[in-house]
């Protein structure tokens, strides 16, 4: 049976949902890898008492702190948001196969993530396993060529000016067509989940490397 008690995912995210803090600045205060923090917020990974007793020490919490569930009340919808997408103030993930910038990154609980991506592969063989995440993604092709692979379709040769539409749980990737080193595009993702920053942050895993102020 399913117990009722909270797992420590659910706590850690109530703490940060809290304190109004994103996995960044969370990380940034605990010194512990953003990857890590969004794999135990998605109970994909604990921690060791050491982790935790550091947490709690660089958070300047008691464990009794840590643990508290707190108010679960539901929070009144937040209206009238705006945000200005600037590359400079942008949070960048590099992976094999991707230059990530996460845009408007100050707004919390977005429904949409808009984001610039440079991609770098230039073969499916390369790129490796296809991506999976919730929701649903657009994709407009700023610079160069790309060729988009998917679980149930053929590939798909973009150009300039060229964009697609797909749902993300099928597995895809987007690499560099023939002939171009790289391409550049715009990316929308969008998800139901309160928590979508989060699901794509924790799909770079713990080899990318994170570039913020």
């Amino acid at each position: 049976m399913k117990s009722d008690q909270p797992t420590l995912g659910a706590l850690l995210r109530g703490l940060r949902t809290r304190n109004n803090w994103t996995l960044k600045e969370m990380s940034d205060r605990c010194g512990i890898p953003v990857s890590t923090l969004s794999k135990v917020e998605h109970d994909r990974l604990t921690l060791t008492y050491d982790k935790l007793q550091q947490l709690s020490q660089r958070l300047n919490l008691r464990m009794s702190e840590l643990f508290a569930e707190g108010d679960t009340a539901s929070e009144l919808p937040v209206t009238g948001r705006r945000s200005v997408g600037n590359l400079d103030r942008a949070i960048r993930v590099n992976t094999d196969n991707y230059d990530y910038y996460y845009l408007c990154t100050e707004l919390r609980r977005k429904r949409m993530i808009p984001l610039i991506t440079r991609i770098r592969a230039k073969s499916a063989r390369e790129f490796g396993e296809p991506v999976r995440h919730p929701g649903e993604e657009f994709v407009y092709v700023i610079r160069g060529r790309i060729v988009v692979h998917t679980e149930f379709y053929d590939p798909l040769p973009l150009e300039e000016g060229e964009s697609i539409y797909l749902d993300s749980s099928m597995g895809h990737a987007y690499v560099a067509g023939d002939g171009c080193d790289e391409a550049i595009v715009l990316g929308v993702c969008s998800s139901a989940e309160n928590d979508l920053m989060d699901s794509l942050m924790n799909l770079h895993g713990e080899d990318a490397t994170l570039i913020a102020e």
